[in-house]
């Protein structure tokens, strides 16, 4: 009896932590914007005991957030679209796990937030895209915290 039902929790288990497909009424966990109304990669965590998935609207504010030291949330999947994929200014699927994704640090292309990192799949898609738009190809260990660093605000504008 008790192997029916561990079996019955690993398969819903398996199935809340599929990727979650965003929807005009999705926000963002950090700041509450519409993640269908701005451009650029998306991402999506399943915490461990969470029902639904935390979406952001931008990378640097999913890996500020995952590195952050007082992080004591346990993700189970962590999901981002792939832009070699994904079109640019309105990404919809194309999600792929975030801890074998490949990302471009430093480019010149804007997500929701001003300068963000784009997500992809193959190593090739990156590197096509860092010629194209600048920035450093890197894989989701070498993402240290002072790389995603949200205390200038959006744009990094020191200002606010």
């Amino acid at each position: 009896m008790g192997l029916g039902l561990s079996a019955c929790d690993k398969a819903t288990e398996a199935t809340a932590l599929a990727p979650v497909e965003i929807d005009r009424s999705t926000s963002c966990e950090l700041d509450g914007m519409l993640l269908a109304d701005y451009p650029g990669p998306k991402a999506q965590v399943h915490y461990v005991g969470q029902a639904q998935p935390s979406f952001f609207c931008d990378m640097v504010e999913l890996f500020n957030t995952l590195l952050a030291g007082e992080q004591v949330r346990h993700a189970s999947a962590i999901y981002v679209q792939d832009m070699g994929q994904a079109e640019w200014e309105h990404p919809i699927g194309h999600w792929i796990d975030a801890r074998t994704a490949v990302y471009v640090l430093g480019s010149k292309r804007h997500g929701s937030m001003g300068p963000t990192i784009a997500s992809f799949a193959q190593e090739t898609d990156a590197n096509k895209f860092a010629v194209e738009y600048g920035g450093k190809v890197m894989r989701f260990a070498d993402i240290k915290p002072d790389m995603v660093d949200l205390s200038g605000g959006a744009s990094h504008d020191t200002r606010m």
